[in-house]
């Protein structure tokens, strides 16, 4: 995942509370090494050993020079908050301990004070946050740049294409129940103040052979899930649905329908605010939301083997039903 920078012009050892106890507490409570690089010796063990006792202490990122590495803690940390961000803001990137805003503010400066384009690339296995830490960055660039309405309406359309784009390109897995199942690179922005002015989504290899299988214990794109928990009787009976994922074959065969972490119901509205913001019209929302309940129902589209006078193999569709139902609810545009 890349996030460009653009500029179009042409407890007591936690590190957060280290934050507000002045700079000589952050290295006295400072757990392990923050920097890699000072390791001695320079090993694998050395750096194993070093990122999980400081993990142990809430301390997820470690700098490896001007490079951080996370740990997915898999819970709520307060280490994002706006008084955080302050301390950040403008600071050198190792005047404090090691965090993601550091990074994102050394970044955002040098666009925005040096006139230099910048490229943040987040990297790492299935569930380790790469996610999360690309919400973070555009977290931290929305608040530290400029204020103005139109500013902040280009801000929110950023911060707003998240849960749509995680809708339907993210799932849950074996290892992550919020998994990234495509790649994204976000180019954004800015003016000569450094103030967003607008950006670029583009994704790429999107797994599209989960709309039809997934793998045991494993879900669907999240929309699906959405749409049946989060929509109201008169949405779900307009597009024909019982809002039951069981009564759908693209959902019912993996094991897996609900996950206690995820609300389904309330990220459906979130996702529909977000088309919203980002400028989708009503009957685009519409249309769009069409052609979910029409995948569902063409999952539901049972065949029979026949054989061909040829000798080959074919299929004959056992309910014919099945394709009017799911016709009915599919826009012109299909």
């Amino acid at each position: 995942m890349n996030l460009p920078f653009r500029t179009v012009r042409k407890s007591s050892k936690n590190p957060v509370m280290a934050l507000h106890q002045g700079a000589l507490a952050i290295f006295e409570n400072n757990v392990g090494v923050s920097d890699a690089v000072l390791l001695d010796p320079v090993t694998e063990d050395a750096f194993i050993d070093n990122i999980q006792e400081r993990f142990k202490h809430d301390q997820i990122y470690t700098y490896i020079g001007t490079v951080v590495v996370s740990v997915n803690p898999y819970q709520k940390l307060p280490l994002y908050r706006p008084d955080i961000i302050e301390e950040y803001r403008s600071r050198n990137i190792y005047e404090l301990p090691p965090h993601i805003y550091a990074i994102s503010d050394e970044a955002y400066r040098s666009m925005r004070d040096r006139d230099l384009d910048q490229c943040i690339i987040i990297s790492g296995e299935s569930g380790s946050g790469k996610t999360e830490a690309s919400k973070v960055i555009m977290q931290y660039v929305a608040e530290v740049s400029g204020k103005g309405r139109d500013i902040d309406r280009v801000k929110e359309q950023l911060l707003q294409s998240n849960p749509v784009l995680e809708a339907f390109g993210n799932a849950k897995t074996l290892r992550n129940d919020n998994s990234s199942r495509f790649g994204k690179y976000m180019d954004i922005e800015f003016d000569f103040k450094g103030d967003p002015i607008g950006g670029v989504i583009t994704n790429y290899l999107l797994e599209k052979s989960r709309v039809a299988s997934q793998s045991k214990g494993e879900r669907n794109f999240h929309i699906f899930y959405q749409l049946l928990a989060g929509g109201d009787k008169t949405l779900l009976d307009s597009l024909k649905l019982t809002g039951q994922p069981e009564d759908y074959g693209f959902l019912n065969k993996s094991g897996c329908i609900r996950v206690p972490t995820v609300d389904d119901a309330d990220n459906f509205n979130q996702v529909k605010t977000g088309m919203e913001v980002i400028g989708f019209t009503s009957s685009e929302i519409t249309d769009v939301l069409q052609l979910v309940a029409s995948i569902l129902k063409l999952g539901n589209i049972r065949f029979d083997h026949r054989g061909n006078a040829d000798g080959t193999d074919g299929c004959t569709i056992a309910n014919m039903a099945g394709i009017v139902i799911a016709s009915l609810s599919c826009p012109l545009s299909c």
